[in-house]
């Protein structure tokens, strides 16, 4: 891809499924990796990879829930990579259940994770780029915040948030040509699905019945994921904005 050959790349969740395999890509690519996640061993071994294959990479530990925290780590990402050229809001987290069997402690739980950690992201990466007047995002959401998902009722709420607050922000900051887009993951194969689907027969009968549902007859992997995320972040899709692209294997084809 064009234009990220030293751009400073930071990866929320970087040391899960989806972000590492990001982050990896992004190395590949000749950026310079801000490995971004709340345990310092996950991101250090992506770090690691990255280095070791030949690229750039940094490892940094976040509490995306806590906004001082947030200021602090994007500071510390500055002072040693430099200013931010683009943010892959990828860190995500859930709990399965209906949502009348939860309770307000566990919404607390997802929205300061899937909600307020990306808004305190965007407050503090994108001050800087405003101020530079360039930058790209790309914000990892999920189709159930555009179809909807039995079981992720307060997930799906966050996501959802998240691709109408990404449209508002590419609207505030096209004049300060930032770039702001959405990649939409479908059923994909991490860590964070085998929570979510559980363990035993009752896990296996979902991930069959979603295998069936998907026309390329697959759940999604990590890898499928990159090539999206680090199009949209490089200068190939420069007057692309406000843009929401469902990686999902057919699963859902919403306009």
């Amino acid at each position: 891809m064009r234009g990220l050959n030293n751009k400073v790349v930071v990866v929320t969740g970087g040391g899960g499924g989806i972000g590492s395999a990001t982050c990896r890509r992004f190395g590949q690519e000749g950026a310079v990796v801000a490995v971004v996640d709340i345990n310092l061993e996950a991101a250090t071994t992506v770090a690691q990879a990255i280095i070791a294959a030949g690229g750039k990479a940094e490892p940094f530990v976040m509490d995306l829930t806590q906004q001082a925290a947030v200021i602090a780590g994007v500071a510390a990402i500055e002072a040693s990579l430099g200013p931010i050229d683009v943010l892959v809001n990828n860190a995500g987290w859930d709990r399965a259940g209906s949502f009348l069997s939860t309770d307000k402690a566990l919404w607390e739980q997802i929205v300061a994770v899937n909600l307020y950690g990306s808004l305190h992201m965007h407050h503090a990466v994108l001050t800087g780029m405003s101020a530079r007047g360039a930058g790209r995002v790309v914000n990892i959401a999920s189709d159930a915040g555009r179809v909807g998902s039995s079981g992720e009722a307060v997930y799906a709420l966050c996501k959802g948030g998240m691709i109408a607050f990404s449209k508002t922000m590419a609207r505030e900051l096209a004049r300060k040509k930032i770039n702001i887009n959405v990649v939409c993951p479908g059923p994909t194969d991490t860590a964070l699905f085998a929570d979510f689907a559980g363990e035993g027969e009752q896990g296996d009968k979902l991930r069959q019945g979603l295998t069936r549902a998907i026309p390329f007859g697959r759940l999604g992997q990590p890898d499928d994921l990159p090539g999206a995320i680090v199009f949209l972040a490089s200068d190939d899709a420069a007057f692309i904005t406000g843009q929401v692209l469902s990686v999902s294997g057919g699963l859902t084809m919403a306009g």
